[in-house]
């Protein structure tokens, strides 16, 4: 008889086609996501601000031509006033064909987890809608809380992103 699995985060993590996840830090937590999203790593620059925008959008750069809005995500998952240090790095993502910058703390490492490693995020009150985890990943005595980034960005709060065609 073949062992059928029923885990919803195993299924989520073959949905993101490779289990290698970019592992950055925010504050004291670790978080990963997946790493085929990630066009590049950039030191924090100065942005434009843009009037009226949520206070989660710090503003736009120029990237090459193209006018990128960039995300704090210390603001956006509330945890505490940022500030911005030689480590604070800008990671640039292409979703959905639109380029967007996530400011975070800093970045440590490219991750490979295997869908065993992935565990489902359990049902709690969090900075964030448990909708936007593919899970918890572990790997030795590290834990990686994994973010959906796609549902993330193109989520109606955010607004940066037309919603993905499901």
């Amino acid at each position: 008889m073949l062992p059928t699995t029923n885990d919803n985060a195993a299924d989520k993590a073959a949905e993101t086609g490779g289990n290698e996840f970019l592992a950055f830090t925010l504050g004291k937590e670790e978080y990963g996501i997946d790493i085929l999203k990630v066009q590049e790593i950039r030191g924090y620059e100065a942005v434009t601000r843009i009037a009226n925008a949520p206070e989660f959008v710090k503003g736009v750069i120029n990237l090459r031509g193209i006018i990128v809005p960039i995300v704090d995500m210390r603001i956006k998952f509330q945890l505490g006033e940022p500030t911005y240090d030689q480590f604070t790095v800008v990671i640039i993502l292409n979703i959905s064909g639109r380029v967007v910058g996530m400011v975070v703390d800093s970045v440590s490492d490219v991750i490979t987890l295997n869908p065993g490693q992935i565990k489902p995020a359990p049902e709690m009150g969090t900075a964030f809608n448990t909708d936007y985890l593919i899970g918890l990943g572990t790997l030795e005595e590290r834990m990686l809380i994994l973010i959906d980034i796609d549902k993330l960005m193109s989520s109606a709060e955010m607004g940066l992103i037309d919603k993905i065609a499901a």
